[in-house]
């Protein structure tokens, strides 16, 4: 099993401790790069080919994404016939 198979395995268990770079590793897998926002901890994940975008906040202090992040994430993939 491949590291990406093994992170889409990871994020569709939902755990309690799925972090901020997990999901940037998973999500240039799948061809998107990070862009930070001007202020705050607003991020966005931007497909160059297709200008698709997935955005949240980044989580602080200890990085560990949010459930809702994780489920937004999900569907979205699954919506773009990725995962």
């Amino acid at each position: 099993m491949s590291k990406k198979d093994k992170l889409i395995d990871r994020l569709l268990k939902k755990p309690q401790d799925f972090t901020f770079d997990e999901m940037e590793t998973l999500l240039s897998y799948f061809g998107y790069k990070l862009k930070q926002g001007g202020k705050g901890s607003g991020v966005k994940f931007i497909k160059a080919e297709s200008n698709d975008v997935i955005n949240f906040h980044k989580p602080h202090p200890n990085g560990i994404l949010k459930q809702y992040i994780l489920n937004q994430v999900i569907e979205k993939l699954r919506k773009d016939g990725l995962l």
